[in-house]
């Protein structure tokens, strides 16, 4: 995705088991996090920076999800254990990713595997990119997210 691509058109089940369309989450700025795996060192740290944030970015009007290729019943344990507040869409068939092209190839101490890149892209409240981060390293992120948001 390029800065000033819509948004997909997209509908992902949340870990609720509720079918949650894109473009229907909030009204203003949106923020769409990828990560590879409930309940893994990295992924969960990450969900619990949104989470410990979540009460700023609705102050700023933005809404936030996380997205993985993670079951619903997954997505339902993760949050359940770690108590996040943030809902997380579950892309078992792969689509949110392609269309995100987080979907990549990666490599773990010499082998090659396709996986999900850690990225996050926020849209604005007319559904536009506006920034997206790369290969994220989740330490700060969250809070880099949040300044980003308050500048639209």
């Amino acid at each position: 995705m390029d800065i000033g691509d819509r948004l997909p058109e997209l509908s992902l089940e949340d870990q609720a088991g509720e079918k949650v369309a894109l473009s229907t989450i909030g009204e203003g700025p949106l923020v769409v996090y990828f990560y590879p795996k409930d309940d893994t060192p990295g992924c969960t740290n990450e969900a619990k920076d949104f989470t410990a944030l979540a009460p700023e970015f609705a102050a700023a009007g933005a809404s936030v999800v996380g997205i993985s290729r993670d079951s619903v019943a997954k997505h339902a344990k993760f949050v359940a254990k770690h108590d996040l507040g943030v809902r997380l869409l579950s892309d078992e068939d792969g689509s949110a990713c392609e269309a995100f092209g987080t979907w990549v190839e990666k490599s773990l101490y010499g082998r090659k595997y396709m996986g999900i890149e850690r990225a996050t892209f926020l849209f604005d409240a007319q559904g536009a990119l506006v920034q997206a981060w790369r290969r994220v390293r989740v330490k700060g992120h969250a809070a880099a997210v949040l300044d980003a948001v308050k500048t639209l």
